[in-house]
C-alpha cells in the first residue's frame, strides 16, 4: 500500500478516462479546488448513496469553488451505466489499473468480516487551486460523508 497523503503534499497528477472515454486530468482543474473521492464499485448500494449525495450537493460545492471527481477501478462503460441509471452529475473516472488509487493511498489492505484482502479504501482528498492536498480523509463512510465534508470545509 502506498503512503497516505497529508495536507501540504503535492497531489499526484493523473489523467483518466471518464464515463464517455474522454481523458480528464487533475491539471484541467488548476485554479479551482477539487474534491477527489475514491469508491470501490459503481452500481453498489454504498457507492450509489455517496455518488447521489455528491450529485445532490454539486451546485453548492461548485458554487463554493469546488469541482468533484469520483474515481473507481470500474471500466468507462460501467461508469456510463452508473451515471445514466442514477442521473449522476459528478464526473466519474475509470482507474482499472488502480495506479491513481494507489498514488493517493486509496488502495490497500482492508479487513471485512475477519478476512483481510486488497481493495479500494473509501477516501476523499481535497486539492487546492495550486495542486496541493488541503484535506485527506481515509476510511470514510458512504452515508453522511458529503455532509461532513461540507461542514469541514465551512461551506
Amino acid at each position: 500500500m502506498s503512503e497516505r497523503l497529508q495536507p501540504g503534499d503535492v497531489a499526484p497528477a493523473f489523467t483518466l478516462p471518464d464515463a464517455d472515454g474522454t481523458e480528464v486530468s487533475l491539471a484541467d482543474h488548476k485554479g479551482r479546488k477539487v474534491i477527489v473521492y475514491f469508491y470501490p464499485a459503481a452500481l453498489t448500494p454504498g457507492c450509489t448513496k455517496q455518488a447521489c449525495d455528491f450529485t445532490d450537493n454539486l451546485d453548492l460545492l461548485t458554487g463554493a469553488g469546488y469541482d468533484v471527481l469520483g474515481i473507481s477501478p470500474d471500466a468507462p462503460a460501467k461508469l456510463a451505466k452508473f451515471r445514466d441509471k442514477e442521473s449522476l452529475k459528478v464526473t466519474l473516472l475509470a482507474d482499472p489499473e488502480k495506479a491513481v488509487l494507489d498514488a493517493y493511498g486509496a488502495f490497500g489492505e482492508k479487513k471485512n468480516y475477519g478476512k483481510t484482502y486488497q481493495g479500494v479504501i473509501r477516501s476523499t482528498v481535497v486539492v487546492d487551486e495550486e495542486g496541493k492536498v488541503e484535506h485527506a480523509f481515509y476510511n470514510v463512510r458512504a452515508t453522511g460523508h458529503v455532509a461532513k465534508i461540507i461542514k469541514d470545509l465551512g461551506i
